[in-house]
């Protein structure tokens, strides 16, 4: 199987800078967004903080596999899920570290989602609302579980879906890289077929767009995976845009 993959980031219509990033490190097969939070541009560094601190993890463990990491394994995982995990958790270190020194940037954080491909599938790490979606033989599923206020209503059972439409505090999150000096990271293990693609993306984008609106776009693009994720930034703007929108998209074709 070859994989393309595609990336695009949008300030949006309400917002005057953008604090998303995102990153296609081909050479590890490492796929990334983050969604920075805080004012004064610190949500800006916060994002790009979590992608080059991630980035740095995988490079000198894979020069250096003897390298003593920052954490200890866990054995209940195997070697890469525990690499993509502590090079997660280094980053939330550094961002917290920073923000404790800085009083311009206390408060910083961001969210973050990555798709890691190894052991012949891939695996999904996220700390946040920025979400993985699967694409698969016409359905869009949702590869991760939001990290937000919100849904631990929706959870709890307390929420009829016209509370859920109106929720007063739907931008409130619950976990995010930087909050603390730890930080507990979701992981998922999945398998790609031929055809799949995975779509990587901030709460600019899964907040405007409907799944339903997802799938259809993700359904009817064919050819250039460029042109499908200008086509779901595009669809966020049109839904009024009030946030910053980033896509990643990756997809696995016949090699």
């Amino acid at each position: 199987m070859r994989i393309e993959v595609a990336g695009e980031t949008n300030v949006g219509r309400k917002r005057n800078h953008n604090e998303d990033n995102f990153a296609l490190l081909t050479e590890f097969g490492l796929y990334l967004v983050a969604d920075g939070m805080g004012g004064h541009a610190s949500g800006e560094v916060a994002s790009k903080m979590s992608i080059e601190a991630l980035g740095e993890f995988l490079n000198e463990t894979s020069e250096d596999p003897e390298r003593t990491w920052p954490y200890k394994m866990d054995r209940s995982k195997g070697y890469e899920e525990n690499r993509l995990i502590t090079g997660v958790k280094l980053a939330n270190l550094r961002i917290y570290q920073t923000s404790q020194r800085d009083g311009k940037k206390r408060g910083m954080g961001t969210t973050f989602v990555s798709l890691y491909a190894a052991d012949d599938g891939v695996y999904i790490a996220h700390v946040g609302d920025s979400r993985c979606y699967r694409f698969r033989q016409g359905k869009l599923e949702a590869m991760t579980e939001d990290h937000s206020l919100l849904n631990d209503y929706i959870k709890m059972k307390r929420l009829t879906p016209e509370e859920i439409e109106s929720f007063p505090h739907k931008n409130v999150i619950v976990r995010a890289l930087g909050m603390k000096d730890t930080v507990k990271v979701d992981t998922r293990y999945e398998v790609p077929e031929i055809g799949d693609t995975f779509l990587l993306c901030s709460d600019g984008l899964a907040g405007p767009v409907s799944d339903a609106e997802i799938e259809e776009i993700l359904a009817t693009s064919t050819g250039d995976i460029k042109e499908t994720a200008s086509k779901l930034i595009e669809r966020a703007n049109l839904n009024g845009g009030p946030d910053n929108i980033t896509a990643v998209l990756v997809r696995w074709t016949a090699g």
